[in-house]
């Protein structure tokens, strides 16, 4: 398959702490911005009126492997099992695509306040979707006993 795509980021990230530390990376309650180009700007009208969105943007950091890594635990924990990189959320995939669902805290123009942003100063952003409990949330959904061991790994640190 030699298909290419050509993606075109509609803003980025601003960020108040734009130097990258492992350890405070991604704090869910610190606020970050999202600037949407003023081009934009008219496509996110209606938007203010969702509480949270969903952020697709590009790891333009992220090393790209250009063949399937072999296994290793999440977060290269030692107590976890071995897995694949598509089971986890690792910024090293042939696509680097990042994803996260943010609650809006208020739109001012083109600049949209958000929290929960897991993206470095000056990610670009591909684009944004309103999250819609109907369509977006899945009660059903069920995930590995090994993710529930690091959530409890990551709330026992915090």
């Amino acid at each position: 398959m030699d298909t290419q795509f050509e993606l075109i980021p509609i803003g980025h990230v601003e960020r108040p702490d734009p130097q990258f530390d492992a350890a405070e990376f991604f704090d869910p309650s610190r606020e970050s911005v999202i600037a949407i180009d003023p081009d934009w700007g008219p496509a996110l009208t209606g938007l203010e009126e969702y509480s949270h969105l969903i952020v697709l943007f590009w790891l333009d950091r992220a090393e790209r492997p250009t063949e399937a890594p072999g296994l290793r635990p999440a977060e290269s924990r030692a107590e976890l099992p071995p897995v694949g990189l598509f089971a986890i959320r690792t910024p090293r995939r042939p696509n680097p695509i990042g994803m996260c669902v943010v609650r809006l805290l208020r739109r001012e123009g083109s600049r949209l306040h958000v929290t929960g942003l897991d993206a470095w100063n000056g990610t670009p952003v591909l684009d944004l979707k309103g999250y819609n409990r109907r369509d977006d949330m899945r009660p059903d959904a069920t995930h590995p006993d090994w993710l529930e061991r690091l959530w409890a790994i990551h709330d026992a640190e915090r």
